[in-house]
């Protein structure tokens, strides 16, 4: 992965694709996925090195600003991320089981983020907005102090932006669940 990744997340396809082209012409970046997400949004994920995803990502927010929702830029992303949102991420300790629930894609993206730089956990799925409403969410496992503290830090950056929904840890789930998630 490149140093950094990005995203935009707007209201109308419309202007998602049009700043995605945006976001490419603008700067050296990759778009690792462009898409529709419910409920009708789009949300184009960037990568390359930072001040080019900076810079792409602050062309296409400034351009269509109405019909945005959220965006970020993360240098040095978490590795586990991309692994998180494509489901390929390998767990071999069940341990505590994490949950937090964001209104957008973007921020569950970051709180991952937070989540696997704050403590010793392993990001097992970000589902991003598809099938639910717009919100997203995230799973981490690990001993269950470091996924209290890992989710706690990820709650409290999230509310301070206003996308927080909501979030659990369950110290040690039933294997029917585990089954379920994995």
């Amino acid at each position: 992965m490149a140093n950094a990744i990005g995203m935009i997340e707007y209201k109308t396809v419309a202007s998602g694709m049009t700043a995605a082209d945006l976001m490419v012409k603008t700067a050296e970046v990759d778009v690792i996925e462009a898409k529709t997400v419910c409920p009708g949004k789009y949300m184009v994920l960037v990568t390359g090195d930072l001040s080019s995803v900076k810079a792409a990502v602050d062309a296409a927010s400034k351009k269509y600003p109405d019909t945005l929702i959220d965006s970020f830029v993360l240098g040095n992303p978490h590795p586990s991320i991309l692994g998180a949102i494509y489901g390929t991420n390998e767990i071999l300790n069940k341990n505590a089981l994490g949950i937090l629930e964001t209104y957008t894609a973007a921020s569950a993206i970051v709180a991952a983020d937070v989540t696997a730089k704050t403590a010793i956990v392993d990001l097992i799925e970000l589902r991003l907005a598809r099938g639910m409403c717009g919100k997203s969410y995230l799973l981490i496992t690990g001993e269950v102090a470091a996924v209290e503290m890992a989710i706690e830090k990820a709650k409290t950056d999230a509310a301070g932006d206003g996308m927080y929904l909501d979030s659990s840890v369950i110290a040690s789930p039933d294997a029917k669940l585990w089954d379920s998630i994995l």
